[in-house]
């Protein structure tokens, strides 16, 4: 039998979700601060999400092109002070203007919360 893919990737759940300046005590209950941090120069990068990733930006600014179908590309973009959720499956190119250093976790279940 052969496996199928599930087909609950529709355009809804491979957006991805902003937050501008979450408060201080939302930063503290997540934990953010015990999370990895990654960070790159600026330029473009290539990249595709095999699990979902909530993210905080401590500086940079990115704008992102996620690849859906042709003509639906939509970029989002969101920098310094942002918590970010990055849904599994997304492949997309990271445009960065400003160096990035955030906080990262992922969440290889990707369930909606």
């Amino acid at each position: 039998m052969a496996a199928e893919e599930p087909s609950n990737s529709s355009p809804q759940s491979m957006k991805i979700r902003v937050q501008s300046n979450p408060s201080a005590s939302q930063l503290s209950e997540l934990g953010i601060k015990s999370w990895p941090k990654w960070g790159c120069s600026p330029g473009k990068y290539q990249l595709k999400f095999e699990a979902q990733e909530t993210c905080y930006l401590v500086r940079g600014k990115v704008k992102v092109y996620p690849k859906h179908r042709e003509g639906e590309e939509e970029a989002v973009e969101f920098g310094a002070g942002d918590l970010v959720v990055i849904p599994k499956g997304l492949s997309c190119t990271w445009d960065v203007s400003i160096a990035v250093d955030k906080h990262y976790k992922f969440d290889a279940s990707s369930s909606s919360n």
